[in-house]
Protein backbone atom coordinates (compact mmCIF):
# COMPACT_ATOMS: atom_id res chain seq x y z
CA UNK A 1 0.00 0.00 0.00
CA UNK A 2 2.35 2.71 -1.21
CA UNK A 3 0.67 5.71 0.31
CA UNK A 4 3.07 8.33 -0.93
CA UNK A 5 5.03 9.21 -4.02
CA UNK A 6 8.71 9.75 -3.43
CA UNK A 7 10.34 11.94 -6.03
CA UNK A 8 13.49 10.64 -7.71
CA UNK A 9 16.60 12.80 -7.51
CA UNK A 10 16.74 13.32 -11.29
CA UNK A 11 13.07 14.36 -11.42
CA UNK A 12 13.59 16.75 -8.55
CA UNK A 13 16.72 18.21 -10.15
CA UNK A 14 14.89 18.86 -13.43
CA UNK A 15 11.92 20.46 -11.71
CA UNK A 16 14.12 22.54 -9.42
CA UNK A 17 16.18 23.89 -12.32
CA UNK A 18 13.00 25.24 -13.89
CA UNK A 19 11.10 26.34 -10.83
CA UNK A 20 13.32 26.73 -7.76
CA UNK A 21 13.23 30.53 -7.82
CA UNK A 22 9.43 30.36 -7.87
CA UNK A 23 8.92 28.19 -4.80
CA UNK A 24 8.84 29.98 -1.43
CA UNK A 25 9.82 28.46 1.89
CA UNK A 26 6.99 27.99 4.36
CA UNK A 27 7.81 26.65 7.81
CA UNK A 28 4.93 25.32 9.87
CA UNK A 29 5.19 24.02 13.43
CA UNK A 30 3.58 20.78 14.57
CA UNK A 31 -0.25 20.83 14.66
CA UNK A 32 -0.58 23.80 12.27
CA UNK A 33 -2.89 23.67 9.29
CA UNK A 34 -1.77 24.08 5.70
CA UNK A 35 -5.47 24.25 4.89
CA UNK A 36 -8.59 23.83 7.01
CA UNK A 37 -11.81 22.22 5.87
CA UNK A 38 -14.00 24.77 4.06
CA UNK A 39 -11.04 27.02 3.21
CA UNK A 40 -9.32 27.28 -0.16
CA UNK A 41 -5.99 25.47 -0.34
CA UNK A 42 -3.44 28.22 -1.09
CA UNK A 43 -0.43 26.18 -2.18
CA UNK A 44 1.01 23.30 -4.12
CA UNK A 45 3.78 22.03 -1.80
CA UNK A 46 7.01 20.09 -1.85
CA UNK A 47 7.78 18.68 1.61
CA UNK A 48 11.44 19.13 2.46
CA UNK A 49 10.97 17.81 5.99
CA UNK A 50 8.09 16.84 8.24
CA UNK A 51 4.86 14.87 8.04
CA UNK A 52 1.38 16.04 7.04
CA UNK A 53 -1.99 14.42 7.62
CA UNK A 54 -4.92 14.81 5.23
CA UNK A 55 -8.15 14.21 7.14
CA UNK A 56 -11.90 14.68 7.08
CA UNK A 57 -14.48 14.91 9.82
CA UNK A 58 -17.07 12.13 9.75
CA UNK A 59 -19.76 12.57 12.37
CA UNK A 60 -17.34 14.28 14.73
CA UNK A 61 -14.57 11.73 14.23
CA UNK A 62 -11.36 12.61 12.37
CA UNK A 63 -10.54 10.14 9.58
CA UNK A 64 -7.10 10.16 8.00
CA UNK A 65 -7.31 9.94 4.22
CA UNK A 66 -3.65 10.41 3.32
CA UNK A 67 -0.23 10.86 4.91
CA UNK A 68 2.41 13.00 3.20
CA UNK A 69 6.10 12.33 3.86
CA UNK A 70 9.34 14.23 3.21
CA UNK A 71 10.41 14.52 -0.43
CA UNK A 72 6.87 14.26 -1.73
CA UNK A 73 4.39 16.79 -3.06
CA UNK A 74 1.07 17.51 -1.39
CA UNK A 75 -2.01 19.65 -1.96
CA UNK A 76 -5.76 19.62 -1.56
CA UNK A 77 -5.86 19.42 -5.34
CA UNK A 78 -9.51 20.08 -6.14
CA UNK A 79 -9.57 23.06 -3.79
CA UNK A 80 -6.27 24.43 -5.12
CA UNK A 81 -7.00 24.06 -8.84
CA UNK A 82 -10.58 25.34 -8.70
CA UNK A 83 -10.19 27.75 -5.78
CA UNK A 84 -13.05 26.05 -3.94
CA UNK A 85 -13.38 25.28 -0.23
CA UNK A 86 -11.48 22.13 0.69
CA UNK A 87 -13.46 19.12 1.90
CA UNK A 88 -10.52 18.11 4.07
CA UNK A 89 -7.87 19.64 6.24
CA UNK A 90 -4.13 19.18 5.94
CA UNK A 91 -2.33 19.39 9.28
CA UNK A 92 1.33 19.05 10.24
CA UNK A 93 2.16 16.04 12.42
CA UNK A 94 5.64 17.43 13.04
CA UNK A 95 7.50 20.65 12.32
CA UNK A 96 7.54 21.06 8.54
CA UNK A 97 9.66 22.82 5.95
CA UNK A 98 7.58 23.20 2.81
CA UNK A 99 8.43 24.76 -0.54
CA UNK A 100 5.21 26.23 -1.91
CA UNK A 101 3.83 27.92 -5.01
CA UNK A 102 0.51 29.67 -5.46
CA UNK A 103 -1.99 28.97 -8.23
CA UNK A 104 -0.85 31.66 -10.73
CA UNK A 105 2.75 30.46 -10.44
CA UNK A 106 1.67 26.84 -10.75
CA UNK A 107 -0.42 27.61 -13.86
CA UNK A 108 2.49 29.47 -15.44
CA UNK A 109 4.85 26.56 -14.84
CA UNK A 110 2.35 24.07 -16.29
CA UNK A 111 1.66 26.23 -19.36
CA UNK A 112 5.16 27.51 -20.16
CA UNK A 113 7.64 24.91 -18.95
CA UNK A 114 7.21 21.48 -20.59
CA UNK A 115 9.51 19.62 -18.14
CA UNK A 116 7.38 20.82 -15.22
CA UNK A 117 4.20 19.93 -17.11
CA UNK A 118 5.55 16.44 -17.86
CA UNK A 119 6.66 15.95 -14.27
CA UNK A 120 3.26 17.01 -12.95
CA UNK A 121 1.45 14.73 -15.40
CA UNK A 122 3.56 11.75 -14.29
CA UNK A 123 3.02 12.64 -10.64
CA UNK A 124 -0.76 12.77 -11.06
CA UNK A 125 -0.79 9.58 -13.11
CA UNK A 126 1.12 7.66 -10.43
CA UNK A 127 -1.10 9.13 -7.72
CA UNK A 128 -4.26 7.95 -9.50
CA UNK A 129 -2.80 4.44 -9.72
CA UNK A 130 -1.94 4.46 -6.00
CA UNK A 131 -5.40 5.72 -5.03
CA UNK A 132 -7.00 3.01 -7.15
CA UNK A 133 -4.86 0.33 -5.47
CA UNK A 134 -5.60 1.74 -2.02
CA UNK A 135 -9.37 1.72 -2.63
CA UNK A 136 -9.27 -1.86 -3.88
CA UNK A 137 -7.20 -2.88 -0.84
CA UNK A 138 -9.78 -1.32 1.49
CA UNK A 139 -12.50 -3.42 -0.14
CA UNK A 140 -10.65 -6.71 -0.63
CA UNK A 141 -8.06 -7.05 2.14
CA UNK A 142 -8.69 -7.77 5.78
CA UNK A 143 -7.40 -5.24 8.34
CA UNK A 144 -4.51 -7.62 9.10
CA UNK A 145 -3.62 -7.91 5.41
CA UNK A 146 -3.72 -4.12 5.00
CA UNK A 147 -1.37 -3.69 7.96
CA UNK A 148 1.00 -6.39 6.66
CA UNK A 149 1.06 -4.74 3.25
CA UNK A 150 1.90 -1.43 4.92
CA UNK A 151 4.70 -3.15 6.87
CA UNK A 152 6.14 -4.56 3.65
CA UNK A 153 5.84 -1.45 1.48
CA UNK A 154 5.86 1.63 3.71
CA UNK A 155 8.22 1.13 6.62
CA UNK A 156 8.74 4.90 6.81
CA UNK A 157 5.06 5.35 7.72
CA UNK A 158 5.31 2.65 10.40
CA UNK A 159 8.40 4.28 11.89
CA UNK A 160 7.34 7.93 11.77
CA UNK A 161 3.56 8.18 12.00
CA UNK A 162 1.72 7.79 15.32
CA UNK A 163 -0.34 4.61 15.57
CA UNK A 164 -3.78 6.25 15.74
CA UNK A 165 -3.18 8.06 12.42
CA UNK A 166 -2.06 4.81 10.77
CA UNK A 167 -5.10 2.99 12.12
CA UNK A 168 -7.40 5.68 10.74
CA UNK A 169 -5.59 5.63 7.38
CA UNK A 170 -6.00 1.85 7.16
CA UNK A 171 -9.66 1.99 8.19
CA UNK A 172 -8.99 0.10 11.44
CA UNK A 173 -10.03 1.03 14.97
CA UNK A 174 -7.23 1.86 17.40
CA UNK A 175 -8.11 -1.16 19.53
CA UNK A 176 -8.09 -3.54 16.56
CA UNK A 177 -4.81 -2.03 15.32
CA UNK A 178 -3.20 -2.72 18.72
CA UNK A 179 -4.37 -6.35 18.58
CA UNK A 180 -3.07 -6.77 15.03
CA UNK A 181 0.33 -5.35 15.97
CA UNK A 182 0.51 -7.56 19.06
CA UNK A 183 -0.30 -10.70 17.03
CA UNK A 184 2.20 -9.89 14.26
CA UNK A 185 5.22 -9.21 16.47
Amino acid sequence: MNSHLKVTQSQLTDVLEISQHRFMLLELPKNEFLVRENQVCPYFCFIESGLLQHAIDVNGEEKTTYLSLPHTFTVSLHSFLHQLPSRKHIKTLSDCRLWVIDLPTFQDLIANHPPFHDFYFQLIERQICLIDEYRIDLLTLSPEERYLKLLQNDTVLIQQVPLHYLASFLGISNRHMSRIRKNIK
